[in-house]
């Protein structure tokens, strides 16, 4: 079993991600700037997907190697002529065009064929014998669905068998939305080059990239001078954020958060955000919720202070709080309707989920203390769109939301995308498949509210939240794969990973706490 978390390759990845755009228009200027030629360039790029393809797949012993009509395909031929010096059987495909290759691809297609290799058609008969495939086919160019003959050696790739490497980006995938407009390689490894591009980090990205490495080609130091569009996370950087508690402080050092939600049936949802925020380290978490969850509720955390939900416990539990997370398994009946309304009213920082965004887009506002964490779902309601106009551009779907209702938005999903409107954008480079699965997003809701109670920023709690989440997820599957993973077992590793500090980390096995017990509702 691979879980995710292995096929990220996250410590050796770069935390910068560039604009695909962006690189494309100025890999020319970088060269000129460096005193690095194009084909020079071309040229380290190809040593660098060799030498992962040795070693990646020691026992491969016939590659065949496709490419197309761009400096993608030139890539290609270099790889290819770095294999046949190391003594590997190589088959190289070229895809047909009344078009001359790009200046450095012509080079690197004379360098193969004066090294003794030879280009056959892209339509002609694959040796059964291959045991890797190097896709060169099409770059970080990419904006509409793959046309003849492309798409038929994309469907052949996948349909092929063979493991494949993909040179920059998995062909057919876009490197700025990570949309896949019509067919896409299916990699098992890919090196991306110079930079990190969005599109292999979010959308469908993790459907097609399989484990993922980039190398700068030697040019670190240039790029480090220019902005890039977002930051990657990871759960090394939780430290940055995370700190050591003085020994003296005490629970009113940690914030007074109230937790709002659950109504009939739904107890399961408020428990679980509020127990999250006490595994992240909120000093008191008070929930308020109907009136028949109270004492289940109690029974199973008793560290909660729980109360039933009304006019006066609310008004009350606003005046006493520093945060509020509001929404979780709230409904959208008029109880849920009234106490949406009441804390709206409340200038206290906020976090809306679930129903309380729900409410949110019927009546919206804008308002900058506010932490919100739609799901694509969600976020196409809020923006008045479809899911589908959420997906096929993320980027630009939270960077909306943020216009829209200011403050800090977290736009769930694979490779969840954190936003303000007017600074930094984040990607958080953790989680996995498990995650598919109700009650995942309470927690992540009790996560980021109990960092905010502490006192971090809107962004850096939102930041530090998703990493938790999703590498409390990741840890997991390390125990128990991926398939049948509960929203509550991750409960037992937040608090090793809100500790960053702590050289011990402890496996759900490990922990002392039995969450099997006193579980209600539904998320």
């Amino acid at each position: 079993m691979t879980n995710q978390s292995e096929k990220r390759n996250a410590l050796s990845l770069p935390h910068s991600v560039f604009s695909a755009d962006w690189l494309r228009q100025v890999e020319s200027q970088a060269a000129q700037e460096t005193g690095i030629s194009l084909f020079t360039l071309m040229q380290r790029a190809a040593a660098a997907a060799f030498h992962l393809a040795r070693s990646a797949f020691p026992t491969a012993r016939h590659w065949l190697v496709l490419c197309g009509h761009g400096n993608n395909g030139g890539d290609g031929y270099e790889v290819a002529r770095l294999a046949h010096a190391a003594g590997v059987k190589v088959t190289l495909l070229a895809v047909k065009s009344d078009k001359s290759l790009p200046e450095e691809a012509q080079l690197a297609k004379d360098a193969w064929l004066n090294a003794g290799g030879s280009v056959g058609a892209d339509d002609a008969h694959w040796p059964p014998d291959v045991d890797l495939i190097i896709d060169g086919l099409l770059g970080t160019g990419l904006t509409s669905a793959p046309r003849p003959p492309y798409d038929t050696l994309i469907a052949a790739i996948n349909a092929f068998g063979a493991p494949v490497l993909s040179l920059d980006i998995p062909s057919g995938l876009d490197a700025q939305t990570g949309t896949v407009p019509g067919n896409a390689v299916y990699a098992a490894v890919t090196m991306a080059f110079i930079a990190l591009k969005p599109g292999l980090l979010t959308g469908k990205a993790r459907d097609y990239v399989g484990k993922l490495y980039c190398d700068a080609l030697g040019l670190h130091r240039w790029l480090s001078g220019h902005p890039a569009v977002l930051q990657r996370l990871d759960a090394a950087q939780l430290g940055d954020w995370l700190h050591p508690r003085r020994p003296c402080s005490h629970k009113g050092d940690h914030g007074n958060l109230l937790v709002v939600g659950g109504d009939t049936g739904f107890a399961g949802a408020i428990r679980m955000a509020a127990e999250a925020a006490l595994r992240a380290g909120a000093g008191m978490v008070r929930v308020l919720t109907h009136k028949q969850h109270v004492g289940p509720l109690l029974t199973a955390r008793p560290e909660l202070m729980v109360q039933e939900l009304n006019e006066k416990s609310l008004a009350d539990g606003l005046e006493w709080a520093d945060v509020v997370v509001v929404g979780p398994g709230m409904g959208q009946k008029a109880w849920g309707k009234a106490a949406f309304k009441q804390v709206v009213e409340s200038t206290k920082p906020a976090l809306f989920d679930a129903d309380a965004l729900n409410l949110l887009a019927i009546t919206p506002q804008k308002r900058q203390n506010r932490v919100l964490t739609p799901h694509p779902g969600e976020a196409a309601r809020l923006l008045g769109c479809s899911v589908n106009d959420i997906e096929s551009d993320r980027l630009l779907a939270v960077r909306k939301l943020t216009e829209r209702y200011g403050g800090v938005v977290v736009l769930k999903g694979a490779g969840s995308l954190i936003a303000h409107e007017s600074g930094p954008m984040a990607l958080a480079d953790v989680g996995n498949a498990g995650m598919a699965t109700g009650g995942m997003g309470d927690v992540l809701s009790g996560i980021i509210g109990g960092l905010l109670a502490q006192q971090l920023s809107l962004f850096d709690a939102a930041c530090a939240g998703a990493v938790v989440h999703g590498a409390a997820a990741d840890q997991i599957a390390l125990y128990q794969g991926t398939r049948g993973m509960l929203a509550t077992d991750l409960l037992a590793v937040i608090a090793p990973l809100v500790n960053p500090d702590l050289k011990k980390k402890i496996s759900p096995n490990e922990s002392t706490t039995t969450l099997s017990a006193g579980r209600s509702g539904n998320a």
